[in-house]
């Protein structure tokens, strides 16, 4: 019977799947519901490229460069990155099965092999007994859209960055896109090449052109993961360290392309209600408002605190607090690339400990 079980087969993933064998935990699986490697990555839009990308971190034993060569930064982020990771998990035997498709997880009571974990996977159903869980299974597939009044009765084009493909078929249009993250101004500087836009946000960008040195960084982490331990939705390392100001984004603020309003209080049939009232004409409302964890297998397992959150425990916040052989990878403090990396080391380390 299969020890380990890691639903998901992204950089978390993987990175779990490299050391559990490291470890001493030879009998595990991957369970991934894309038909191919890649994760969320190959679903980002193709404009995006390595270069333009938050930083994708070497997955551990094998760096991207030395997989796709020094020169890829202008290789599309969805197929240079799903090339990464289909060569990695080939170099290192990483059993991965898919598509494979996890509905839920339940305890069996069962001290050894404490989850059951059910799914379909080539059209037949299936059910893992394992002795740990390593949760691997990000936010790309939970897209977060804000309830605002009068949504209803938008007669223009309403779509979340997660749908998003490229800026032509917007153009001559009036665009308003949502959001003061890293992927707004992003798609907000691509979608003014061809369109009318206007940018909205609940909260007001905060700006940093200091240089993201690890320190920083750590600090940013060490926030998300003091919220999570306390049992608190984790919110975004980018809400902590603000938005980078770089050369491109400077130039895009000099021509005006990122000027800011606040959030608007209504849609309407024409456009967006500002807050004095008035109705400014949009034809298309892009949301670049996040995601959610994806975790509604789990929900079998009662884990939300009252606070909203998981509450986490371990040395890097990956183990469930009272679930020892249960973590969860990409959820707060290990959401970015080279947090996964980290949390996939201890998180094997932290099983093999148990089943090993």
């Amino acid at each position: 019977m299969t020890a380990v079980v890691v639903v998901g087969a992204g950089q978390a993933g993987l990175s779990a799947g490299y050391f559990l064998p490291r470890f001493g935990v030879d009998d595990y699986i991957l369970l991934d519901h894309y038909p191919g490697p890649g994760g969320a990555w190959s679903r980002r839009w193709p404009s995006l490229t390595l270069a333009a990308a938050n930083h994708v971190h070497d997955l551990p034993g094998w760096g991207l460069h030395e997989a796709l060569g020094e020169h890829c930064d202008q290789v599309p982020a969805a197929d240079g990155v799903a090339r990464y990771f289909g060569e990695y998990e080939r170099r290192f035997a990483i059993p991965v099965r898919r598509p494979a498709h996890v509905s839920t997880v339940t305890r069996t009571g069962d001290a050894d092999r404490p989850y059951a974990v059910t799914g379909i996977a080539d059209g037949q159903e299936f059910t893992v007994r394992p002795a740990a869980v390593i949760n691997c299974t990000g936010t790309w597939d939970r897209p977060f859209w804000p309830t605002v009044p009068g949504a209803g009765s938008f007669a223009g084009r309403q779509l979340h960055a997660h749908e998003y493909r490229a800026a032509e078929p917007f153009a001559g249009l009036t665009v308003a896109v949502v959001g003061a993250g890293i992927t707004a101004v992003q798609l907000l500087v691509e979608i003014a090449a061809v369109a009318d836009t206007v940018w909205f946000s609940r909260r007001e960008p905060e700006w940093d052109d200091r240089p993201f040195d690890p320190d920083r960084g750590r600090r940013a982490v060490a926030r998300v993961e003091e919220r999570v331990r306390a049992g608190l939705p984790p919110g975004s390392v980018v809400s902590v360290t603000g938005l980078p100001l770089t050369e491109p984004m400077r130039r895009a603020r000099e021509a005006g392309i990122l000027a800011w309003n606040p959030m608007f209080r209504a849609l309407g049939p024409d456009g967006v209600v500002l807050t004095d009232g008035t109705t400014r004409h949009v034809d298309v409302v892009l949301w670049c408002t996040g995601f959610r964890y994806s975790m509604d297998h789990l929900a079998p397992l009662g884990l939300r605190a009252p606070g909203g959150g998981i509450v986490m425990t371990g040395r890097l916040a990956t183990e469930v607090a009272g679930e020892p052989r249960l973590h969860l990878l990409g959820y707060g403090p290990s959401a970015s690339t080279i947090g996964a990396n980290r949390a996939g080391r201890e998180a094997a380390r932290a099983v093999a400990e148990l089943v090993g």
